[in-house]
């Protein structure tokens, strides 16, 4: 059990939660390839086949492989890597990073909870370094199922082995929050960094600064 705290594990999403800057160099690629700067957002979005696309890879149904060539023709743009190439400017949540290994080096399970975009040939979990943040690890591709169908969210509970009433989950899309909730899961939205770090210390009963980065 964790310090002074009912809960014993911590379930965390990876983009725009273990992540920082996404949808800034979203923008910044686009206008690198002479795109409109939302392009990426709405071809991943709005566009049709688009949207097909982005769910299918989501749950597992196409590699990303097939997924970049898809996409990239939509863009117009070059499709070796090119989920590598738009993520390549992402840099780690380094608060919240230290969050995590201070839940975990005080006793809780910690899990990765994630919607996928593809493990090959860009794996964007390596490239920010955050497997070793886990004991547990469940991917929407390899499930094939995504947030915020309930399966997921009972699929990790059943894997780090908790009732959801022991376990706080982290969710930068409101979306994904309610699933959790109903679980008994408590929930807390990410909407800024240093904000979700100083929630997830006064829940866990733990400190991201003691921690190195």
């Amino acid at each position: 059990m964790g310090p002074g705290t009912a809960f014993r594990g911590l379930i965390l999403d990876f983009a725009g939660v273990l992540t920082t800057g996404v949808l800034e160099t979203h923008r910044q690629w686009c206008v690198q390839q002479g795109l409109e700067a939302e392009a990426w957002r709405s071809a991943l979005n709005h566009h049709p086949e688009g949207r097909r696309l982005y769910a299918a890879l989501e749950c597992g149904a196409i590699g990303q492989a097939e997924w970049n060539a898809g996409t990239a023709a939509i863009l117009g743009v070059e499709a070796e890597n090119l989920m590598g190439r738009v993520w390549a400017g992402v840099r780690p949540a380094e608060g919240m990073i230290r969050l995590a290994r201070a839940a975990r080096a005080a006793g809780y399970t910690v899990a990765l909870l994630s919607n996928s975009f593809g493990l090959d040939p860009y794996d964007p979990y390596a490239a920010a370094g955050v497997w070793e943040l886990f004991d547990v690890a469940v991917i929407s591709e390899r499930e094939r199922v995504a947030k915020p169908d309930p399966a997921i969210y009972r699929i990790v509970l059943e894997r780090m082995g908790l009732p959801g009433e022991a376990c706080v989950f982290v969710d930068d899309h409101p979306v994904n929050l309610p699933p959790a909730e109903a679980l008994g899961i408590t929930t807390v939205l990410a909407e800024d960094e240093q904000q979700t770090v100083a929630r997830l210390e006064q829940l866990l009963g733990v400190s991201a600064a003691a921690v190195a980065a």
